[in-house]
Formats: C-alpha cells, sequence, structure tokens
C-alpha cells in the first residue's frame, strides 16, 4: 500500500491531476469533498462552526452560507479558527476511508487530494499521514486566472466583480506556503502551467513508480 498526498495552491489544478491518477487505478480522496460532507447540517463540524461563529453563518435554508463564512474566515483573519475545528475531523475521516481501502486492496496507492498538507497546524502530522507527496505547482498568474475562471462560472465580470475575485484569490494564496518552500518537501514535483496533455504526459510517467511502491 501507498499513501501519497497531492498538493498545490489555489488553481493548481488537483482535481484534475487527482483525476489523471484514478484514470491508471489510485483511489482517490479529496479533503475538500470531505470537509463539505463534514460541515452539512446533522454533522459534528456543522454544530461546532455555527457555535462558534454564530448564527450569522447559518443561511435561511439553515445550511451553512460558505460566503459569509468564507468572509470571516479570509478578510476577518480568522481562518486558522475555521481550519481548528474542520482540519481534525477530516483528518480522522480520511483515516477511517483509508483502512477501508487497504483492506479491500492492500497493494492500493491512496492520493490524498488536499491544498493544506504542510499549512495545517491541526491533526497528525504530514509525515504519519503520507509514505510520497505530490507537488502540483503552477504560476501564480495561471492559479488566479483559475480561480476566478472557476468563481465566475464562465459568465463576463464586471471590472470591479474581476478586481475582487483576483483580492479574493490574492488572499487565500497568502494563506498557503508558496511552491518553492513546498518543493523542498515533497518527493515529486510536476508543473500545471500548459495543457492538460502535457500534465498527464507528467502523471502517465510516475505512475507505475507509485504502483510498484505500493506493492513492496
Amino acid at each position: 500500500m501507498l499513501r501519497v498526498g497531492l498538493t498545490g495552491g489555489l488553481g493548481s489544478g488537483k482535481s484534475t491531476a487527482a483525476a489523471l491518477f484514478a484514470a491508471h487505478g489510485a483511489y482517490v480522496l479529496s479533503s475538500d469533498e470531505i470537509g463539505r460532507a463534514l460541515m452539512e447540517p446533522g454533522q459534528a463540524v456543522f454544530a461546532a462552526i455555527a457555535a462558534h461563529f454564530g448564527a450569522g453563518v447559518v443561511g435561511t435554508d439553515g445550511r451553512l452560507d460558505r460566503k459569509a463564512l468564507a468572509r470571516i474566515a479570509f478578510e476577518d483573519g480568522r481562518v486558522e479558527e475555521l481550519n481548528a475545528i474542520v482540519h481534525p475531523a477530516v483528518i480522522a475521516r480520511e483515516a477511517e476511508l483509508a483502512e477501508e481501502i487497504f483492506a479491500r486492496d492492500p497493494a492500493a496507492v491512496l492520493l490524498v487530494e488536499s491544498a493544506l498538507i504542510f499549512e495545517t497546524k491541526h491533526g497528525d502530522g504530514w509525515r504519519e499521514r503520507f509514505d510520497k507527496v505530490i507537488l502540483l505547482r503552477a504560476s501564480e498568474r495561471v492559479k488566479i486566472a483559475r480561480f476566478v475562471a472557476r468563481a465566475s462560472g464562465g459568465t463576463q465580470l464586471s471590472t470591479q466583480a474581476q478586481t475582487a475575485l483576483d483580492a479574493e484569490a490574492q488572499r487565500r494564496l497568502a494563506n498557503q506556503i508558496d511552491d518553492d518552500r513546498k518543493a523542498g518537501l515533497c518527493d515529486y514535483v510536476l508543473t500545471n502551467d500548459g495543457t492538460l496533455a502535457q500534465l498527464a504526459k507528467q502523471v502517465d510517467a510516475l505512475w507505475p513508480e507509485l504502483a510498484q511502491t505500493a506493492k513492496i
């Protein structure tokens, strides 16, 4: 078995890379997806967030108002308070799912997609969680452009809206360790400034090594 962390900054293309690894046979867990599930009404994480940040982060539908929560976390400088609630629960759930996967497939390559492998101060340390770590890097210009494109949903933005999204992307990137520092901590570095085909070529080249290591 092999536990692999796949990390990279906002807009680096982690989900795209994860899908390429999955096509080769990797089992993929998305920290974002697990976090979203744990933040649903009825979950302990939801209750803890509502209790800590107040009723203003709960919408009229009874679910978390993610935009309001993001404003508090990133604009008001309270992101670590949010992380302290969410990260330990996400890491614990990932460990549970990993055990289930390895019980079924002892030679599995398990890929955990997470932007904050090195940044999180909560839960088990990254060295205990992963055997190998892959960094997906891209230029800040490309990261911001991808974030804006995803946030806009492909619609034409006004200058004001474009500026606001650019600023939000920069705030979020400021809370993440830069790629040069991360590269020194990672076992593999993939570059995603170009085409999907160029990224796929890098994944294709790395996969045999991961699969072989998982069998040892």
